[in-house]
């Protein structure tokens, strides 16, 4: 994934940037961006490698060579931003939110057009620079957001730093948030409510799918109306979201306190106590206790001082060491008790197998999972949900191949809560993490406790049900 943030002041913005840019961080590991823009000093930027240390780290020392009243950030899992164009529409610093499906098509496409890429990211086509240059092929910025918007098949949300303001879009189907904040005297714009609170920023408006504003120190200013048809990620509220944020109104503790006390309440397995898995799993934990009328308590918590976010390396032996290494369970808070854990998801089942080994070994009669989605069957071609590569990569996906002679058979059948498939499919996940029982939430109550019509919801990873293509332009009819 990533986070960005954008402000524009009446006086000099460099604090909020910095510390707006900072609370993204929850939501990429490998760059961090900063730039800004004023008349006198024109753009500065810097960018810098965030793999082994934090955002904090490499931007505090040089906060004083940024000079101006806007700016935009970029936390990114992807590639280095910002970047800084001269086209036709005039200079710009740009930051992006984007997956990209078909971005060797479209860069040979304005190879043959006589363009040419100077970024490169791990010796490919940085995403950025190509969106950038999609959008130059518009004669106005509107144009050629529109026009990106066009071209690409997947997801992109965008910042654009220019010299009479800054211009937010969003995602034409809307499957990433953006939230525009304003306090007296500056407007700022994110993907993260939680940006705002510490900067006395208040939420004022968030943008809908397609939807084009320009933000300026007295007001924003409406380019382009937002579609009628929405598609947002439920994963948001499941995994990403920090839990103060708020995506479309509706806030993320707020929904994983629903699904686990709708669970809880309807449970039927015998537990001395409730326990979640941090930091998602924690507040559907919460909710379950409530519903189930157990105690909450923390059997496991995450070492903070090094590991306060995550970090997934791209090596799987590596992944599997981190997370053992940040969580670490309590061995008085296990002895002969029957604990229940609730957490976000369950992908690989590598991280869940090797914590169940320890919570047994510490003395843990009974070990139950609840898990606050349905089962990830399909692999999202519309953002990027994980650093996996393909669809084997999950443990449902394994199991189906292991079970039909082929991955990609009987898929809705196994999707659909109760059936005989699913069943056989959970009941062989919890036999293989050693779990005294496993259940997974419903689509429905899933789809509940965010709030919103399933129909503005994609639900793609769990039931492959997604209303729209990668294909298909959002033109309202």
């Amino acid at each position: 994934m990533g986070g960005f943030f954008g402000v524009i002041s009446k006086t000099q913005c460099v604090a909020d940037l910095f510390y707006g840019t900072d609370y993204n961080s929850h939501l990429g590991t490998r760059r961090g961006g900063l730039a800004t823009y004023s008349k006198e000093h024109g753009f500065i930027r810097s960018i810098h490698n965030l793999e082994s240390t934090y955002f904090r780290t490499k931007f505090e020392d040089e906060l004083g060579q940024f000079k101006g009243n806007a700016g935009v950030g970029i936390i990114s899992d992807t590639d280095a931003q910002p970047l800084l164009m001269n086209s036709h529409l005039g200079r710009f610093a740009i930051v992006t939110v984007a997956k990209i499906n078909n971005a060797e098509d479209l860069a040979a496409k304005l190879l043959e057009q006589g363009m040419h890429f100077s970024e490169f990211s791990s010796g490919k086509i940085n995403p950025t620079e190509l969106i950038a240059l999609l959008i130059n092929q518009g004669q106005t910025f509107v144009e050629g957001i529109e026009h990106m918007y066009k071209e690409i098949k997947g997801s992109c949300s965008l910042l654009l730093l220019t010299e009479n303001g800054i211009i937010a879009a969003r995602d034409s189907w809307g499957r990433t948030p953006v939230v525009v904040g304003k306090k007296e005297g500056a407007y700022a714009v994110t993907g993260e409510s939680t940006a705002f609170p510490n900067l006395d920023y208040e939420t004022v408006y968030y943008l809908g799918p397609g939807e084009i504003v320009r933000l300026q120190a007295e007001g924003m200013e409406c380019l382009r109306r937002p579609h009628k048809r929405m598609q947002v990620c439920s994963f948001l509220w499941v995994y990403y979201g920090f839990p103060t944020s708020c995506y479309e109104g509706k806030n993320v503790e707020e929904f994983r306190f629903a699904c686990g006390k709708k669970m809880g309440e309807r449970d039927r397995a015998e537990v001395d106590c409730a326990c979640g898995i941090p930091d998602s799993g924690i507040g559907m934990a919460l909710g379950y206790a409530a519903g189930k009328g157990v105690p909450y308590q923390r059997a496991i918590s995450k070492y903070t001082p090094t590991w306060p976010r995550s970090f997934t390396p791209s090596n799987q032996e590596m992944r599997s060491l981190v997370a053992k290494m940040k969580l670490i369970a309590n061995r008085d808070m296990l002895k002969d008790k029957r604990v229940l854990f609730c957490d976000d998801s369950i992908v690989r089942g590598t991280q869940l197998r090797d914590n169940t080994k320890i919570l047994f070994d510490y003395g843990a009669k009974e070990v139950h999972m609840r898990i606050a989605c349905p089962p990830l069957i399909y692999g999202c071609p519309f953002i990027n949900f994980t650093s996996s590569k393909s669809d084997m990569e999950l443990i449902t996906r394994r199991l189906i191949k292991e079970f039909e002679g082929d991955e990609n058979k009987n898929l809705e059948k196994y999707a659909q809560t109760g059936s005989p498939e699913y069943q056989r499919m959970v009941d062989t996940i919890a036999e293989r993490l050693n779990l005294s029982s496993l259940k997974f939430n419903t689509l429905e109550d899933l789809i509940e406790a965010i709030g919103l019509p399933k129909c503005q919801v994609c639900t793609h990873c769990f039931d492959g049900s997604s209303r729209f293509t990668l294909e298909e332009d959002n033109t309202d009819e």
